[in-house]
């Protein structure tokens, strides 16, 4: 079902990025000399493009096929702190990569966004008239804030071992990719908003494993973008997720939906939202879905999900055949998101600590799902002023954003379920 490829070739060539002129001092701008090694490693049929001990600064990077971008334990690829310095591909980012074959990154070294004076830099494009804010929006879009990877159309993928940090905006994403392989990668990225730590949109037989994320939003989000495709034959496992938002999430974009997905082994700490979200609120299918041997400390909710109606020009989608198993979370008392630099919002409404939810739509309600082993201790503390609401006053909400404190007050403790 899922494939698990790798650049392979009788003869690879190393291309050192150093015998091109990129400087390693971290401050001498060396896109044209990094882009120049990729371009000869294409050319040679199969080739290695070598980032060697060392920091070195450059913008935008067009990766090849048959090119894999590896970096030494000891590489830094610091990405430009200047805008100006980045192209866009779905949206601006470090590493631009469509419709390729056969692409790597791989190694034991560091790809740096260095976020923090990249976001201070759009917004001073923002203060320059250069880039707008959204309606009402207090902080620049995110398609204008560059982030480090953007696949598109790709197949055959491997991303293995390095450390990836620092993004101005999402740290990475894969659109309608296959045969994509996530490996033993660490993520770092807390220095701004949106800092998503993985995004897989539209993608099929994919498998992620053995990566450590802490980011400062969703941690691992499958999305759906496309009325005509969807995250498809997904395997996430044995993983290690701290998120100011939700460590696993599915949506909220989710046009076309999810289906054959497995979501095993994973460990979750520190989490503002949700251990475990799984959303359709645009029309889509989510199914066929196992979630099992999961344990989560210090989380804001146990498990949430999901049937709304937030795109009106479709039918409600459908949520079904879903399999929670060996679950373990611990819900505390206060904010579970101490540290973060941009920590969560203030929910809209008063509430106690808030119950694990299954909660369809009226037209269209969630079907077959087992729920089994399921453990879920919570800190205690409830107040009866916001206590003790009646289930008919509990609001529907079917076109709002998804979120597990988006009805307010329910009137259960341990799980709420509606329109099952």
């Amino acid at each position: 079902m899922i494939a698990f490829l790798s650049l392979l070739a009788a003869t690879v060539s190393v291309f050192d990025i150093r015998e091109y002129g990129a400087i390693a001092d971290g401050s001498v701008l060396s896109t044209q000399s990094i882009q120049r090694a990729i371009d000869d490693a294409a050319a040679s049929g199969h080739g290695v493009v070598l980032i060697p001990d060392g920091r070195y600064l450059t913008g935008s990077l067009h990766l090849r096929s048959h090119v894999e971008l590896r970096l030494a334990s000891g590489a830094t690829l610091l990405g430009s702190s200047q805008r100006k310095d980045y192209e866009e591909g779905q949206w601006y980012a470090l590493l631009l990569a469509k419709d390729l074959r056969d692409v790597a990154i791989s190694g034991k070294g560091t790809i740096d966004g260095q976020g923090k004076a990249l976001a201070q830099n759009v917004l001073g494009l923002v203060e320059n008239g250069e880039v707008e804010l959204p309606p009402k929006g207090w902080r620049p879009n995110a398609t204008d804030r560059p982030q480090i990877i953007d696949f598109e159309g790709c197949r055959q993928v491997r991303i293995e071992g390095v450390t990836i940090k620092n993004s101005a905006c999402w740290v990475q994403t894969y659109r309608q990719c296959s045969n994509l392989s996530i490996a033993g990668i660490h993520v770092d990225s807390k220095t701004y908003w949106n800092n998503d730590g993985l995004d897989v949109v539209d993608c099929r037989n994919v498998h992620i494993a053995g990566c450590d994320i802490d980011s400062d939003d969703d941690g691992i989000c499958l999305k759906s973008e496309s009325r005509g495709h969807l995250c498809q034959n997904v395997l996430v496992e044995n993983c290690r997720v701290r998120s100011s938002a939700s460590a696993i999430k599915f949506g909220t974009a989710s046009y076309g939906g999810f289906r054959h997905i497995v979501i095993r082994n994973i460990s979750i700490r520190d989490t503002y939202r949700s251990a475990l979200a799984l959303e359709s609120v645009d029309g889509g299918v989510l199914e066929d879905v196992l979630v099992e041997n999961i344990k989560a400390v210090n989380t804001g909710n146990a498990f949430f999900i999901r049937l709304g109606h937030r795109n009106l020009r479709v039918p409600p989608g459908k949520v079904r055949h879903v399999i929670l198993r060996n679950i373990k979370v611990e819900v505390p008392i206060g904010r579970p998101d101490k540290g973060y630099p941009f920590p969560g919002p203030l929910f809209f409404e008063p509430h106690n600590l808030v119950p694990s939810s299954i909660v369809g739509h009226r037209d269209s309600p969630i079907e077959d799902v087992l729920l089994e082993n399921i453990k879920i201790t919570f800190g205690g503390g409830g107040s009866q002023k916001v206590a003790y609401r009646p289930f008919d006053k509990v609001p529907e909400r079917p076109t709002d954003y998804p979120d597990f404190t988006m009805f307010g007050e329910l009137p259960a403790w341990g799980i709420y379920m509606r329109h099952v």
